[in-house]
């Protein structure tokens, strides 16, 4: 990896290590969980995304997140991004160290989403579940980073307080909503 990658992943472990996560509150939403994957290709930090396939219940065709529902067996919503981040797209639970909890998102549609942030050693080997995920992005950190791509809007709900949301342009797809905002949350850091 290059010293930018180096000081980036430092400077995520310092900081979810001076942070402790935020308070679990019971929430009469629909309890879900995503994984923020940095991993390095060629020496450059990369964050993997997903594009969801049309027959998902949820989000059809959207850039999202690894992650989904948090299922009965499931002990932790930590345990939650795992799986589902197994099932999606194959990276091994025991192949991802997690840096920390960022803060929950609620959405409009009724989920109330807890993101975890960590680091896949490469190479990594992916298997993306056609029923879930039509493909997979591997996007650079420093392309994220870039103030071109980025820009926020407040948008008025009529259920609710005026909410920003956040996108992310990148060359062919727009990222935006819940995972635009905890992306936005982790470059925040």
């Amino acid at each position: 990896m290059n010293d930018d990658s180096i000081r980036f992943i430092a400077n995520l472990r310092q900081t979810f290590l001076a942070t402790p996560p935020p308070p679990v509150e019971p929430h009469p939403l629909v309890a879900s969980a995503v994984a923020l994957l940095l991993y390095p290709i060629d020496g450059d930090l990369y964050l993997l995304l997903t594009k969801r396939s049309m027959t998902v219940a949820h989000h059809k065709g959207q850039i999202s997140l690894p992650g989904g529902i948090r299922e009965p067996g499931d002990a932790s919503l930590l345990e939650t991004a795992l799986r589902e981040t197994e099932e999606e797209i194959g990276i091994p639970r025991t192949s991802i160290h997690i840096f920390g909890e960022l803060s929950s998102t609620e959405t409009p549609t009724g989920f109330h989403i807890t993101p975890y942030a960590g680091y896949v050693e490469g190479p990594i080997t992916l298997t993306p579940n056609p029923q879930e995920i039509e493909s997979v992005l591997h996007v650079p950190v420093a392309e994220l980073l870039d103030p071109a791509i980025f820009r926020e809007e407040v948008w008025t709900f009529p259920w609710a307080e005026d909410r920003p949301i956040f996108f992310f342009e990148l060359v062919g797809d727009t990222v935006w909503g819940a995972t635009g905002a905890m992306l936005r949350q982790l470059l925040g850091l």
